[in-house]
């Protein structure tokens, strides 16, 4: 019994002299203000859905329109794998922004600035080879 009182009162101690309701409040706040912002620079975005093969993540255009970020994106690996911003999943229409820069992670893409985002609204991981998506995401 001594043991857990003994042990109730260090933890009191410690709690009590880390942090305040100041320090609490303030951290809230940053993070707060981080979500904010992070929301104010997404103009679009979408989550990615497997297509020949399985695939995860989200894709997001910022606010200047000049950039696409994937996050926590994962697809397998296949033979000329490309970033498409596309009219549709079949990629009839489409800007290339490029080689896949990895099955796993989070990667940026420049998008050209003549790209009409109200047009080429589906973002698709394309294999050259077999014509084929291994995934895509809605920009919405």
């Amino acid at each position: 019994m001594l043991k857990k009182i003994t042990v109730l009162v260090l933890f009191t101690l410690v709690f009590s002299n880390c942090s305040g309701a100041d320090e609490m409040e303030t951290i809230v706040e940053q993070i707060e203000n981080e979500e904010n912002n992070m929301n104010e620079t997404i103009f679009i975005m979408g989550d990615f859905i497997d297509g020949a093969h399985p695939t995860s993540g989200k894709a997001a255009v910022n606010s200047d329109k000049t950039t696409l970020t994937f996050t926590n994106f994962k697809t397998d690996n296949g033979p000329k794998l490309l970033v498409y911003l596309s009219t549709d999943t079949n990629s009839t229409e489409y800007v290339n922004l490029g080689n896949l820069k990895g099955v796993s992670g989070d990667f940026t893409y420049s998008i050209p600035a003549s790209t009409d985002l109200s047009k080429y609204k589906i973002v698709n991981i394309w294999c050259v080879d077999f014509s084929v998506s291994f995934g895509t995401a809605e920009l919405k």
